[in-house]
């Protein structure tokens, strides 16, 4: 189990940057994989971006050459850096941990979650 803590968030107008972080505790950081997750006003949670040990990553259609997920293993934190934000970005965002070794994008396989951190694109 990986206790997550999310900051960064944010109001922005469009076209602007943001980056989120996420400081991860606990033994699992080190062999897990990272992931963000979003999840706008009625609508179901969106996979965004995931991470793992060696820095690998896939990033969603979505935000692909926008969004860039990053982590630093010796902070034990990863970043989701935001570019050239879009309305429809908004969303409370997520940072979400397994203790696998495969990405993964399905929600149901992370086991653990940070609060979330509002991020807010003004048109």
């Amino acid at each position: 189990q990986v206790q997550l803590v999310e900051s960064g968030g944010g109001l922005v107008q469009a076209g602007g940057s943001l980056r989120l972080s996420c400081a991860a505790s606990g033994r699992t950081f080190s062999s897990s994989i990272m992931a963000w997750f979003r999840q706008a006003p009625g609508k179901e949670r969106e996979f965004v971006a995931a991470i793992n040990w060696l820095s690998g990553s896939y990033v969603a259609d979505s935000v692909k050459g926008r969004f860039t997920i990053s982590r630093d293993n010796a902070k034990n934190t990863v970043y989701l850096q935001m570019n050239r934000l879009k309305p429809e970005d908004t969303a409370v965002y997520y940072c979400a941990a397994n203790d696998g070794t495969a990405i993964v994008t399905l929600a149901k396989n992370y086991e653990s979650w940070g609060q979330g951190t509002q991020v807010t694109v003004s048109s």
